[in-house]
């Protein structure tokens, strides 16, 4: 398996992932949106023989300290006939390692504490943000010492709040 960034021959592809995953366009056309509106920085697809898996990342915008350079993992998915293989793991694992060279201080994600947990996000560091998404699945992973500090409401991509 390879994994390599998303370029414009992979939409369709892209696409496919997110409706067989989920079994339905909701999060195929998050990713769409998000890419149509600039705010998607990071898109990752993985393959194995055939499109795999996809994670993708959008900004984050802390109101209070906009110096705190952040961002969203949302959505991430796998066909049903490639999971339990790692690929999930693989695409968050490399996708982090790009953001943290690429200087980013903190993601944030929604999702099962367990599956996440065990990457380094962690609910107690969200807690100190103001999100839509405020509860027990929502997480922050601080990829520097700065990222520690985020505090406050944040502004997710404006595809969020178009979200069914």
């Amino acid at each position: 398996m390879t994994i390599h960034l998303k370029d414009s021959a992979d939409w369709q592809a892209i696409y496919a992932i997110y409706v067989e995953a989920f079994g339905q366009s909701a999060e195929a056309d998050l990713v769409r949106n998000m890419q149509n509106d600039g705010d998607l920085l990071l898109s990752l697809t993985a393959y194995n023989d055939q499109p795999a898996g996809h994670i993708a990342y959008s900004h984050l915008r802390l109101h209070e300290i906009p110096s705190i350079k952040a961002c969203v993992l949302a959505p991430l998915a796998v066909v049903p006939s490639f999971r339990q293989q790692g690929i999930g793991a693989q695409l968050v694992r490399h996708s982090l390692e790009r953001l943290r060279n690429g200087g980013y201080d903190l993601v944030v994600v929604l999702g099962e504490p367990h599956y996440y947990g065990r990457f380094g996000f962690d609910p107690k560091l969200a807690e100190k943000l103001k999100t839509p998404y405020d509860g027990p699945y929502l997480q922050a992973l601080a990829l520097s010492d700065q990222g520690k500090g985020a505090h406050g409401p944040v502004s997710y991509a404006r595809a969020f709040a178009e979200l069914n």
